[in-house]
């Protein structure tokens, strides 16, 4: 069992919503306990495919505090689905400061954790924060030189384009130009690979405040994304989770991460990108990984 509360915390001026995850005897500052920080992937929100891990965790004694960045979900922030890495990673900043000011949370025993597009995100925030206790990074977004070039060229150049047209438009200040996330082979859209639009369909649930749009300027951001550059500066423990059938984040540069990375550790799974989020393996694995580098009593089995 665990417990689950609503929360809000400060980032730039707004409030970024949240679940707090407690374990079943809740919060204790006599007997603080570590947390594992939480946020989705690429264009979804907190509660697309990560409650079951923030479950898994709660049972297993630490807290999680799974949010929602600025402009997604039920954060504030206009315009919508604005897909900004800085703001989202200064979001995690934000919320790691949130979490180690709350009483029954052990301040060093912060861990962070991130899936696709926030899997890199991890990479970069704990670059800069040595003082966390250890990072978990599951089918990551790390390098947009070969992500990209799995695009078809076609959506590549005209990607390129409406991205550029939102960003020009933004300067003066012009409504957001939207595009959508995710389509069919043969579609338009940032995501358009085999099974992304069944992967993402298995991860939403009814009632989810996804919306399949993001703001168009993303493209041109992510020319220039590589979290993987950041791999050597990470002195804490790191589980990189890797799918070995992958066809949205490739697994090659992933499994570099942890080779590169001091304390890197690898597992890698025979499945697709979407393919982890129901699979109670991954879950177990990574109960097993926080409970040996995390303050806290042995994790029980995950189911």
């Amino acid at each position: 069992m665990s417990i689950r509360s609503d929360v809000t915390f400060p980032s730039a001026g707004e409030r970024c919503a949240a679940h707090l995850y407690a374990p079943a005897g809740g919060l204790s500052r006599e007997s603080p306990a570590p947390c594992v920080v939480m946020a989705h992937g690429f264009s979804t929100t907190r509660d697309d495919g990560l409650p079951a891990y923030a479950t898994a965790f709660a049972q297993a004694g630490f807290a999680a505090l799974v949010f929602d960045y600025r402009h997604f979900g039920s954060s504030p922030g206009a315009p919508r689905q604005l897909l900004d890495i800085g703001r989202q990673q200064d979001d995690y900043r934000a919320a790691i400061a949130y979490a180690r000011g709350l009483p029954g949370i052990d301040p060093d025993q912060i861990a962070l954790w991130g899936t696709s597009f926030s899997g890199g995100h991890v990479l970069v925030v704990a670059a800069g924060d040595p003082r966390l206790a250890a990072v978990v990074s599951q089918a990551p977004y790390t390098d947009s030189i070969p992500t990209l070039a799995l695009a078809p060229p076609r959506n590549a150049l005209r990607g390129a384009a409406e991205g550029l047209l939102d960003a020009i438009g933004a300067r003066f200040g012009r409504p957001a130009h939207y595009i959508p996330a995710v389509a069919p082979p043969g579609g338009f859209a940032v995501m358009t690979q085999p099974g992304a639009v069944a992967g993402f369909e298995a991860i939403v649930p009814h009632g989810s405040r996804w919306e399949n749009r993001v703001a168009a300027r993303i493209v041109v951001d992510l020319t220039f994304y590589r979290p993987i550059r950041h791999a050597g500066k990470l002195r804490m423990p790191l589980l990189v989770s890797v799918c070995d059938a992958d066809r949205v984040t490739p697994p090659a540069p992933a499994a570099a991460v942890a080779e590169r990375a001091p304390r890197g550790e690898l597992i890698r799974y025979p499945y697709g990108h979407f393919d982890i989020y129901s699979d109670p393996k991954p879950k177990a694995d990574q109960v097993a990984f926080l409970s040996r580098h995390l303050s806290t009593a042995g994790a029980p089995a995950v189911h």
